[in-house]
């Protein structure tokens, strides 16, 4: 059992996430989905409780080691209710600007921390025959990487709607350990952790040294004279970069996949060259449209880049690091702008600016916890802009998902938005188109929606200065889900092993978790195939 106490603690960097929380500032990773026809609450509620048993740290809520000494920890939530965390709303009027307006609501809400930090809103009533999905988790629960495969894992990749359970699973979770037993554990963890550290940032810097010396000659040194200062220097505020006081607003647009890979191709860069130059484009001409000087001025970007290498995208907690990309903000010309970010990103990666930046977070988090719990809701309040946004770009899965047979439509991200940063952006890209969500404080950025044209407007100008043409699009038909027929259940009560259960695609080293339920047929070798779906 302590093997499995050890393994369920937060890492220091899901910890931070809850120390830098304060009340009117949640610190979530969200996401929007919008689904063709309309979905039943008790036929949602029902799936989700059958999506439990994959996703078993959705029972588990923060517990903070004993006296503040040591790491929290995942303990099992002896009063877990399913309707704490998945509601209904219908909405009045119907319209996506409603459904925004509700969405940013919730992410401006902290979470209760004696529960499960996680919930689902199934928001009813939208014009054209369509329900939404607002799906939120904590920051310290996941990164955007891990909420995509998360999201994989909730919904299916095949049209057909399963069979949902006759009867309620029944849960039986383990006694948690008793406060001395936790103490001890806690420490154990806690020097383990910190020993582990030290020899993770041994290991980091000698293998930065060596890939240092054997690519000696990748980084010019004209190149480093021009570019090093530029990210040393100074944030230069912008005039959304104020100490945010919320509430929030949320917007969103989205542009096809297809364009941008052509871009991607005729330019010679990457996707995320692309985003970063439409992000930098659409900064610009917000500014510009309120009178502000660009000339000379520099936009500094957090970048989050995934650590996780080989291991699943369904991994929770925290794997990132994040790069500092500095933009100029006065390049006009396209093409031109789309060089100067490739440019600088590919020197970033020269300059291991990643691994730099995760071995100085690593050897922060050495710190005692009970001093970053009372420094986390101070730092941030502080007057200091290390960014000017964040900008996240998360690839999700390139085949449709679905939701009890209902298709999922669109899907708008959410990042959070905070201390001077209280303009952000976050970009999923599914099935075919990338999404872009802004989330913004109403204070910092009342007409947030502006950045929804001013991007479509950026991406234009890209497009044509690349020479790609627009793609013939055609209407689409919305079609409800009326003759969806499920397949009848054959009961049959077993016991299934921790073993069987946790082995499903998202793995979260728990202990064994007891569960009774009413199963249907067993599935096909391709119906397997199709829940197993993995995030592109």
């Amino acid at each position: 059992m302590q093997n499995h106490r050890q393994s369920d603690r937060l890492s220091w960097g899901d910890t931070v996430f809850l120390h830098l929380e304060r009340e009117g500032m949640p610190l979530n990773v969200a996401s929007v989905c919008i689904f063709e026809g309309e979905v039943q609450f008790k036929d949602c509620l029902q799936f989700v409780e059958s999506k439990l048993p994959l996703l078993p740290r959705y029972l588990k809520r923060v517990v903070p080691a004993p006296f503040g000494l040591g790491l929290p920890s995942w303990e099992y939530d002896p009063e877990f209710d399913l309707r704490r965390h998945v509601r209904e709303v219908t909405l009045k009027h119907g319209t996506d600007t409603e459904l925004k307006a509700l969405a940013a609501k919730l992410f401006g809400t902290v979470m209760d921390r004696r529960r499960p930090l996680w919930d689902i809103t199934l928001v009813r009533g939208l014009k054209g025959n369509r329900s939404a999905l607002i799906i939120r988790l904590h920051h310290c629960l996941a990164d955007g990487i891990a909420g995509v495969g998360i999201m994989s894992a909730l919904l299916d990749a095949s049209p057909e709607a399963q069979p949902l359970p006759r009867k309620k699973i029944k849960f039986s979770v383990p006694r948690p350990l008793d406060p001395l037993s936790s103490l001890t554990a806690g420490f154990v963890d806690s020097y383990s952790d910190f020993v582990k550290r030290i020899l993770s940032a041994m290991t980091d810097l000698l293998s930065m040294a060596e890939r240092a010396a054997a690519n000696g000659g990748d980084v010019a040194g004209d190149e480093f004279a021009t570019l090093f200062p530029e990210i040393t220097a100074f944030t230069q505020r912008l005039r959304f970069n104020v100490i945010y006081r919320g509430p929030q607003k949320f917007a969103w647009t989205e542009i096809p996949l297809v364009d941008v890979k052509a871009i991607r191709h005729e330019c010679g860069t990457s996707v995320n060259d692309v985003i970063l130059a439409l992000v930098t484009a659409t900064v610009r001409r917000y500014c510009e449209l309120h009178g502000d000087a660009v000339k000379g001025k520099l936009l500094r970007i957090m970048v989050p880049v995934n650590l996780r290498g080989d291991s699943s995208p369904a991994e929770l907690g925290n794997r990132i690091s994040i790069v500092p990309v500095t933009i100029p903000l006065d390049i006009r010309q396209p093409r031109k702008l789309l060089a100067a970010v490739h440019k600088r990103t590919e020197f970033l990666k020269r300059m291991h600016a990643a691994e730099l930046v995760s071995l100085a977070g690593g050897l922060i988090g050495m710190f005692p916890t009970s001093m970053q719990g009372l420094a986390g809701p101070l730092a941030s309040q502080l007057p200091v802009t290390p960014f000017n946004l964040v900008c996240t770009n998360v690839p999700g899965p390139q085949v449709p998902l679905y939701l009890l047979g209902h298709k999922m439509l669109q899907c708008y991200p959410y990042v959070p938005v905070g201390g001077e940063m209280a303009v952000n952006c976050a970009i999923l890209s599914y099935n075919g188109t990338v999404y872009f969500g802004f989330s913004g404080d109403v204070h910092a950025a009342p007409d947030l929606k502006r950045l929804e044209e001013l991007l479509q407007q950026s991406f234009t100008e890209l497009r044509e200065a690349a020479g790609i043409s627009p793609p013939q699009q055609g209407k689409k038909k919305i079609q409800g889900r009326k003759g969806v027929r499920r397949k009848r259940p054959v009961t049959a009560r077993i016991t299934i092993p921790a073993e069987t259960v946790f082995s499903a695609p998202v793995s979260m080293n728990l202990a064994p978790l007891e569960l009774k339920r009413e199963i249907g047929p067993t599935p096909t070798e391709q119906e397997t195939a199709r829940t197993q779906f993995i995030v592109a």
